[in-house]
């Protein structure tokens, strides 16, 4: 069972395309055009067009690609913002808010032509965004999935609350969790394959597998393949076998 993942993209259309392509050529060296690619989610905020993945996203899945697209915590704070500016997001720190420079707001509204959108006032900058974001943008990251099994594993933004059925898991969690999850070292019945949490690589842990290389920062994006539980990373130079620290010790 052969599926294709990338990590949290923070509007970044060329590392998007590029990651795409590594696919591309992988697909094409073992002959399998079928392999679903899965999008852990935060398409917006921080990067320069926003605006350009979602519309590359949409329009490759209107297209029919085998494209899963998930829901992270940003995309949800960009359409709680287009539904109600005054609106929290119950996980969001008090002391934050989505146009917050260290949130990455502004930037998407600026990939949809608006002028220093973090730097006026909120009803202002709010009506202007009403028409300048398409509501199909919004409709589209309000409506995505957040969570994808394959087999035996799972896919997901974040993470998901330890010893609770997946069925039972709660978006504020799948979107936001970090340290009960990061912290846990237990098998969750499944591989979780998940971004969220910013490392300078993908780190594979056992039990699951973080593909949030900080791309928002500056640093690469990330794009896998995993075969049952076993990852690759994939490289120009084709694929880097992807183990848990103890395995890859072992096999040294």
């Amino acid at each position: 069972m052969r599926t294709y993942a990338i990590g949290d993209i923070h509007g970044h259309l060329d590392l998007l395309q590029a990651a795409h392509a590594l696919i591309a050529a992988d697909r094409a060296a073992i002959g399998d055009a079928e392999a679903p690619v899965v999008h852990v989610g935060d398409l917006v905020d921080r990067g320069p067009d926003s605006r350009g993945v979602i519309e590359f996203l949409m329009q490759g899945q209107s297209l029919g690609a085998p494209w899963v697209v998930l829901k992270g915590n940003h995309d949800r704070l960009f359409t709680l913002f287009m539904a109600d500016p005054g609106d929290r997001d119950p996980r969001l720190r008090a002391d934050l808010a989505w146009l917050h420079p260290r949130l990455g707001g502004g930037a998407t509204l600026s990939s949809y032509g608006m002028h220093a959108p973090s730097d006026r006032p909120l009803a202002r900058v709010h009506a202007e965004a009403l028409e300048a974001v398409p509501a199909a943008h919004v409709d589209y990251l309000r409506s995505l999935p957040t969570w994808f099994l394959r087999d035996d594993v799972l896919f997901v933004h974040a993470g998901v609350r330890p010893g609770v059925d997946l069925r039972e898991q709660t978006e504020d969690d799948l979107l936001w969790i970090r340290h009960e999850f990061l912290e846990d070292t237990r098998d969750h019945g499944a591989l979780i394959v998940h971004g969220h949490t910013a490392l300078p690589e993908a780190r594979h842990y056992g039990n699951r597998l973080n593909l949030d290389s900080s791309a928002a920062y500056g640093g690469p994006l990330t794009a896998v393949v995993i075969e049952g539980r076993e990852v690759w990373h994939l490289t120009e130079a084709g694929r880097a076998r992807l183990d848990p620290p103890q395995q890859a010790a072992a096999a040294e």
